[in-house]
Protein backbone atom coordinates (compact mmCIF):
# COMPACT_ATOMS: atom_id res chain seq x y z
CA UNK A 1 0.00 0.00 0.00
CA UNK A 2 1.70 3.70 -1.17
CA UNK A 3 1.87 6.41 1.46
CA UNK A 4 -0.43 7.59 -0.93
CA UNK A 5 -3.69 5.66 0.25
CA UNK A 6 -2.73 5.79 3.58
CA UNK A 7 -2.93 9.34 4.13
CA UNK A 8 -4.30 10.62 7.25
CA UNK A 9 -7.84 11.69 6.95
CA UNK A 10 -6.82 15.54 7.36
CA UNK A 11 -7.06 18.01 4.71
CA UNK A 12 -3.62 18.40 3.07
CA UNK A 13 -2.24 21.90 3.81
CA UNK A 14 1.01 21.55 1.87
CA UNK A 15 3.26 19.25 0.14
CA UNK A 16 6.99 19.46 -1.00
CA UNK A 17 7.71 17.46 -4.54
CA UNK A 18 9.99 15.55 -5.43
CA UNK A 19 12.86 17.35 -7.21
CA UNK A 20 12.55 20.11 -4.34
CA UNK A 21 15.04 21.21 -1.71
CA UNK A 22 13.71 23.50 1.19
CA UNK A 23 15.64 24.64 4.74
CA UNK A 24 13.98 26.26 7.37
CA UNK A 25 10.60 26.18 9.82
CA UNK A 26 7.77 24.25 8.75
CA UNK A 27 4.77 24.58 10.46
CA UNK A 28 1.32 23.45 9.16
CA UNK A 29 -2.20 22.64 10.79
CA UNK A 30 -3.49 19.35 9.80
CA UNK A 31 -1.82 16.82 7.10
CA UNK A 32 1.66 18.11 5.07
CA UNK A 33 3.63 15.38 2.61
CA UNK A 34 6.55 15.62 1.71
CA UNK A 35 8.02 13.98 -1.60
CA UNK A 36 11.11 16.12 -2.10
CA UNK A 37 14.01 16.96 0.77
CA UNK A 38 13.63 19.42 4.02
CA UNK A 39 16.14 19.97 5.95
CA UNK A 40 15.44 22.05 9.18
CA UNK A 41 12.32 22.17 12.22
CA UNK A 42 8.83 20.80 12.00
CA UNK A 43 6.26 21.88 14.39
CA UNK A 44 2.94 21.36 13.95
CA UNK A 45 -0.12 19.34 15.87
CA UNK A 46 -1.09 17.70 12.55
CA UNK A 47 -0.19 14.82 10.04
CA UNK A 48 3.58 14.73 8.38
CA UNK A 49 4.27 12.23 5.71
CA UNK A 50 7.59 11.39 4.41
CA UNK A 51 6.85 9.67 1.14
CA UNK A 52 8.88 7.08 -0.44
CA UNK A 53 11.39 9.24 -1.79
CA UNK A 54 11.17 11.82 0.84
CA UNK A 55 13.62 13.09 3.17
CA UNK A 56 13.64 14.99 5.94
CA UNK A 57 16.22 15.70 8.50
CA UNK A 58 16.04 17.91 11.81
CA UNK A 59 13.87 17.78 14.69
CA UNK A 60 10.10 16.79 14.32
CA UNK A 61 7.48 17.96 16.50
CA UNK A 62 4.19 16.41 15.44
CA UNK A 63 0.98 14.75 15.88
CA UNK A 64 1.66 11.90 13.62
CA UNK A 65 4.39 10.71 11.81
CA UNK A 66 4.24 8.26 8.42
CA UNK A 67 7.82 7.65 7.46
CA UNK A 68 7.52 5.50 3.67
CA UNK A 69 11.39 7.62 2.99
CA UNK A 70 14.14 8.71 5.21
CA UNK A 71 14.04 10.74 8.16
CA UNK A 72 16.83 12.08 10.20
CA UNK A 73 17.22 13.56 13.85
CA UNK A 74 14.54 14.08 16.38
CA UNK A 75 11.48 12.88 16.58
CA UNK A 76 8.45 13.92 19.20
CA UNK A 77 5.14 12.45 18.24
CA UNK A 78 2.31 13.23 20.36
CA UNK A 79 0.08 10.40 18.67
CA UNK A 80 2.00 8.04 16.71
CA UNK A 81 5.02 7.13 14.87
CA UNK A 82 4.48 4.83 11.55
CA UNK A 83 7.67 3.51 9.80
CA UNK A 84 6.30 1.29 6.88
CA UNK A 85 8.00 -0.98 4.64
CA UNK A 86 11.04 0.08 2.90
CA UNK A 87 11.26 3.21 5.56
CA UNK A 88 13.90 4.58 7.21
CA UNK A 89 13.92 6.12 10.73
CA UNK A 90 17.54 7.19 11.87
CA UNK A 91 16.45 9.22 15.27
CA UNK A 92 15.90 9.83 18.43
CA UNK A 93 11.84 8.91 19.00
CA UNK A 94 9.27 9.92 21.64
CA UNK A 95 5.63 8.63 21.49
CA UNK A 96 2.65 6.66 22.93
CA UNK A 97 2.91 4.67 19.61
CA UNK A 98 5.48 3.06 17.63
CA UNK A 99 4.61 1.05 14.68
CA UNK A 100 7.31 -0.36 12.83
CA UNK A 101 6.42 -2.42 9.46
CA UNK A 102 8.16 -6.01 8.00
CA UNK A 103 11.45 -4.34 6.17
CA UNK A 104 12.02 -0.82 7.61
CA UNK A 105 14.94 0.25 9.61
CA UNK A 106 14.58 1.87 12.84
CA UNK A 107 17.79 3.21 14.19
CA UNK A 108 18.48 5.01 17.29
CA UNK A 109 16.94 5.48 20.91
CA UNK A 110 13.33 4.98 21.49
CA UNK A 111 11.35 6.25 24.25
CA UNK A 112 7.55 5.48 24.45
CA UNK A 113 5.55 8.11 26.61
CA UNK A 114 1.45 7.95 27.84
CA UNK A 115 -0.42 9.65 25.00
CA UNK A 116 -2.54 12.62 25.06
Amino acid sequence: MSTRERLPRGELNGFLDQGSELHGELRFEQTFRVEGRFVGEVVSEGDLTVAERGEVEGELRVGGLLVAGTVRGQVVASRRVEVGPGGRLLAEVETPCLVVADGAVLEGPCRMVKGE
